[in-house]
């Protein structure tokens, strides 16, 4: 079965290694947290609000060990007014038998 596990976190700026920082470790959360493993994932949607141009999140990924064939997309938040700034969100399509209360969403 395929469940999603979701997260979001903010970058201190729109410098690239700002971005690919908290990325990396809003995956690192969400990798620990519910026990992922490259190979049972499905894919990965990254999305950034329209604030952030320096750099596709998703490099984050590609840089963790086993990821190189995760299947990932990266697109640009809806432009909601009074919408958080600089934020990264991140959603893992994980083949798994836990039940839906058991996903650990990381914010």
């Amino acid at each position: 079965m395929i469940r999603g596990i979701r997260g979001a976190t903010t970058a201190a700026s729109n410098k690239e290694q700002e971005v690919l920082l908290s990325t990396k470790q809003l995956l690192d959360e969400m990798i620990l947290h519910n026990r992922i493993e490259p190979e049972k994932i499905a894919s990965v949607f990254i999305s950034a609000t329209n604030d952030i141009g320096s750099v596709f999140p998703a490099k984050a990924l590609r840089q963790l060990e086993g990821w190189t064939f995760v299947p990932v997309m990266c697109m640009q938040e809806l432009d909601v007014e009074g919408g958080l700034p600089l934020c990264i969100r991140v959603m893992i399509h994980y083949n798994t038998e836990e039940p839906q209360e058991g996903i650990k969403h990381i914010y």
